[in-house]
């Protein structure tokens, strides 16, 4: 009885229990995706939202968040808006990149106990903008938003060749996480803070918009449709919905355009390694991201 218990146990699917932590993120396509991804590998995955909203919390209860879900057995977190700066100091551990950033959106409970704090964002978008604008030049770069996905999203720039890159649409604060890793990539990109987002589109190769604007939960445009000339490529971090906005503005003027989805997906793909050790497939994963848009 004890060979065929213990056999049973051995043979069973390993199962993981992963968190998202943000605001707003009822219409999240995370869990689904995840879980998808887990189907083909033969995992039992639970993916729970735990939005800040609903649970009439704030920016500063993330940490208290991940705690929470260390101590009742999940395994790993995915941290969105706006939370990816303000967990790092509730965590043991932060990957290179992650540190570099300031930024975090993946947190990994190790056996040990510890909580290390990755950052896949900056890595989702590299790989989405070479899939979706290969070609594209990045000599001089616009970017719209200087929080913990424009960080990532700044970083991703600089690796694939930008020489100036980020501005805010919101002024930051004046200490903080934020503050620096803005600073430290301005000086980095050799970028200056334009007055506003039209003077700086002026000459630019393309727009990027890395701000919650455009969110099903915060509709609108994060600047100005006049800002935008025909010559520019225009990629947005957002992805629900994927047609943004500012991607409709774009093309309407003859703008190539970049959506949200690659990034989500991608940045998926390298937490969900993270989680479970295994090898996602990242095009079985965009086929699911299209299936589940279409539904």
């Amino acid at each position: 009885m004890t060979s065929t218990s213990t056999s049973a146990r051995s043979s069973a699917p390993a199962s993981y229990l992963i968190g998202l932590i943000g605001s707003g993120i009822g219409p999240s396509l995370s869990p689904a995706l995840h879980q998808r991804e887990a189907g083909h590998h033969g995992l039992r995955y639970l993916y729970r939202r735990i939005d800040l909203d609903t649970l009439g919390l704030g920016p500063d209860d993330v940490g208290a968040l991940v705690r929470t879900a260390h101590r009742l057995g999940y395994d790993g977190l995915n941290i969105t808006h706006p939370g990816k700066q303000t967990v790092i100091p509730h965590l043991d551990d932060l990957s290179e990149d992650a540190r570099a950033l300031g930024a975090v959106n993946t947190v990994v409970f190790s056996e040990d106990g510890r909580s290390c704090g990755h950052n896949t964002d900056w890595s989702g978008f590299a790989q989405s903008f070479a899939r979706g604008l290969e070609d594209a030049p990045t000599r001089r770069v616009v970017q719209l938003g200087a929080g913990g996905a424009g960080a990532a999203v700044a970083h991703a720039l600089l690796t694939l060749g930008a020489t100036a890159s980020p501005s805010s649409t919101r002024p930051g604060p004046r200490h903080g996480p934020r503050r620096r890793t803005d600073r430290a990539l301005r000086r980095r990109a050799g970028a200056r803070r334009p007055a506003d987002a039209r003077r700086a589109a002026r000459g630019a190769d393309g727009l990027v918009h890395a701000t919650p604007t455009g969110m099903a939960h915060h509709p609108g445009l994060p600047s100005p449709p006049n800002s935008l000339h025909p010559g520019l490529w225009v990629a947005d971090v957002v992805y629900r919905p994927l047609d943004t906005e500012l991607l409709r503005e774009a093309r309407a003027l003859g703008c190539r355009t970049l959506d949200g989805g690659g990034m989500a997906v991608f940045q998926a793909a390298h937490a969900f390694r993270l989680f479970t050790g295994r090898e996602p497939d990242p095009v079985r994963m965009l086929a699911h991201m299209a299936d589940l848009v279409a539904a």
